[in-house]
């Protein structure tokens, strides 16, 4: 039986660190699908775009590989697939949803945190979610609401959210907040798929500020691949067309 192609779509960076942090995502999802074909694409800086990874295909489920749902999701995404459909009248397109929320995120974020030496859920400890921000505030307020949840699910100090640019606080003074108000520890959870500058920044100030530990980027956590293949099955299932996103 042939499945319909996967390709996840990121946003693209010039570090090649995050190119090499989605194919290593995309190849666990391969190992768990083998039957499945995934191509990766990019909105900018690598290739392919996402023209490119259509190229020679008459159906496709395509995945925004994106945490929040802001204006990569909302309005760039849909606007190439109606480029691309201009051009392949005959192209069928799903397209799915974001990674983010998710449930199973968090679950990726203590993993993360676990490897840093954290001891999962310790009332001592305040815990800062860190996103890359976004001049939406609709995807900064997901991003507050996660923190929100998870400090509900969890007995932590406390955990808040801050945001690497575009909105406030920033992790450092989070950080310094936190330390003033008088949590033992503070560490943070990068809300982020792939290193780059925002996860060099947040590693280098946060620390500069006192937290005591920094987790990795979420990467190619399994978690994440899990998520991947329910976008794929809704985005097929429920057959969301770039028009209609």
């Amino acid at each position: 039986m042939r499945h319909t192609p996967l390709i996840a779509v990121a946003h693209g960076s010039r570090d090649p660190r995050a190119a090499a942090t989605v194919e290593a995502l995309l190849d666990r999802v391969r190992l768990t699908r083998p039957d499945l074909e995934v191509r990766a694409a990019y909105l900018d800086h690598t290739s392919p775009a996402p023209a490119g990874a259509l190229a020679d295909l008459d159906e496709a489920a395509v995945l925004p590989l994106l945490l929040t749902a802001a204006y990569h999701s909302r309005v760039d995404i849909p606007a190439v697939l109606r480029e691309v459909s201009a051009l392949q009248p005959r192209l069928r397109v799903h397209l799915g949803s974001t990674l983010g929320p998710h449930p199973l995120l968090v679950t990726a974020l203590e993993r993360r945190l676990a490897e840093a030496g954290v001891k999962i859920g310790d009332p001592g400890t305040a815990v800062v979610l860190v996103s890359a921000g976004s001049s939406d505030a609709r995807a900064n307020a997901v991003v507050g609401d996660l923190a929100r949840q998870w400090a509900g699910s969890r007995p932590w100090w406390s955990v808040t959210a801050a945001y690497a640019s575009a909105a406030a606080p920033a992790p450092a003074e989070e950080v310094v907040r936190l330390t003033r108000a008088g949590a033992r520890r503070v560490v943070v959870a990068p809300y982020l798929l792939a290193p780059g500058y925002f996860s060099d920044k947040v590693r280098r100030d946060a620390l500069q500020a006192g937290a005591h530990r920094v987790a990795d980027v979420l990467g190619p956590a399994p978690e994440l691949v899990t998520i991947l293949l329910e976008r794929y099955g809704q985005a097929v299932r429920n057959d969301i067309t770039p028009d209609s996103a």
